[in-house]
């Protein structure tokens, strides 16, 4: 059995839509012949956490924790900011914005060196036969880069999003911008093969003349199938459910549903007592507040984070589901891994995204809307056909696209053996 070294700090019990990824790879890379190492954040390292995905990390994997370092850590150490689910917008952007000038490439620079130590110590017990680095956070990426340099091992650069600093935020200065473009270019040119998560970011990459990777794979986020988990059972057929799954922290369109739905029922208010919104995931303080102001408390429900299972039973159970993701240019090239959950559940999909985006093509392909992000009374106007219909009677049917069996987390782990398979092949004497 082959052995590959992941770097990356998002693994259980911590939480989010970056921990199901890396966790599909150590899940189901065993069966094409590869064991994993991971050196990850520790326990209470990230203000969301998921005990039960403990469950799903395979015997055979060695899990090497490195505790503290980061920004963040040192900010749940200093406020419990993780307790159930919520924090601040405003105390989470000013840490951003402090980062940006101080920190690079991200706040987590830190536990980055921290870990290239334990992947280091690690490799030289021996019988490590690559490494995989996968971001966010970017940083992990240059302590890979230092590892690979110390022993010559096959190298794979994961990226589930794009590099931050130079995509998804602007640089404070020009000097910043100059040294995250030059970060990124180690990375992409010094890795055996970068992995993209999206079509629009790999086709970014190929088409970049500088830093352009020498190897190249599109190898999107996927998904679990749904017969592993619950179907909804528990859940009231009398109610019309409108869910979303997923960060709602810093997520705009969040306040767009709030404001629709308020529209939905000042149009309809009988709609009020048959009406349940769910927004299950990690979210800031501001949405109660808002839900609270627009007198949606008795039809809105925020339970923070819960159990991957239960997400998965309350995107079965709902009558429509919501997409979206943050705005902003540099966030087109971001294809949330919950998509190809929300088309496994076969239930209606409402996303707000701008035309043309990659996720918003994804949608319209399997039969579902899409919608101005923003746009609250498009939105609302959706929502309250889509109760006119449920009232009457119409049930949609299930209907999953022919095309997802291609986008299973197992299927596309197979594919990623193949390509270290390669890399090995290639580096043998």
């Amino acid at each position: 059995m082959k052995r590959l070294l992941v770097m990356a700090y998002f693994y259980p019990p911590l939480a989010g839509g970056g921990v199901h990824r890396v966790l599909s790879f150590t899940r189901w890379l065993p069966q094409h012949g590869w064991a994993c190492t991971v050196v990850c954040a520790g326990e209470h390292d990230y203000w969301v956490r998921d005990e039960s995905l403990r469950a799903h990390i395979p015997a055979g994997t060695e899990v090497l924790r490195v505790p503290g370092g980061s920004a963040l850590s040192a900010l749940l150490r200093v406020r419990a900011a993780n307790t159930q689910g919520r924090r601040s917008s405003a105390g989470f952007a000013a840490l951003r914005s402090l980062s940006d000038w101080f920190l690079l490439p991200d706040s987590y620079a830190g536990w980055s060196r921290r870990a290239r130590a334990a992947a280091e110590q690690r490799i030289a017990a021996g019988g490590i036969d690559a490494i995989l680095s996968s971001s966010p956070p970017d940083s992990v990426h240059l302590a890979a880069a230092d590892v690979v340099r110390a022993t010559s091992l096959p190298w794979v650069a994961d990226f589930r999003d794009p590099w931050v600093g130079s995509h998804f935020r602007t640089p404070p200065t020009a000097w910043h911008a100059a040294r995250h473009a030059a970060m990124e270019a180690r990375v992409t040119g010094g890795a055996s093969l970068v992995l993209a998560a999206s079509r629009t970011h790999h086709d970014l990459l190929a088409a970049r003349a500088s830093a352009r990777p020498a190897r190249l794979l599109y190898l999107p986020n996927g998904f679990e199938p749904a017969t592993a988990v619950r179907h909804g059972e528990a859940f009231d057929p009398g109610v019309f459910r409108v869910a979303f799954t997923g960060t709602l922290s810093l997520m705009e369109d969040a306040g767009t549903l709030l404001a629709a739905v308020h529209e939905m029922l000042r149009r309809e208010p009988a709609a009020r007592q048959r009406l349940r919104v769910d927004l299950a995931g990690p979210y800031d303080n501001e949405w109660l507040a808002r839900a609270a102001a627009l007198g949606l408390t008795d039809v809105v429900r925020l339970p923070g984070p819960v159990a991957h299972e239960d997400s998965r039973a309350l995107q079965r159970a709902a009558d429509v589901l919501l997409l979206w993701k943050p705005h902003g240019e540099g966030y087109r090239t971001m294809v949330p891994g919950k998509l190809y959950e929300y088309l496994d559940s076969g239930r209606p999909v409402i996303a707000l995204l701008p035309e043309r985006d990659e996720a918003a093509v994804l949608i319209e392909r399997a039969g579902g809307t899409r919608l101005a992000p923003g746009d609250v009374p498009a939105l609302a106007a959706e929502l309250l056909r889509r109760w006119q219909r449920w009232r009457s009677g119409e049930r949609p049917l299930d209907a999953r696209p022919d095309w997802l069996g291609q986008h299973t987390r197992a299927h596309l782990a197979g594919e990623l053996a193949g390509a270290l398979d390669g890399l090995l092949t290639e580096c043998a004497p």
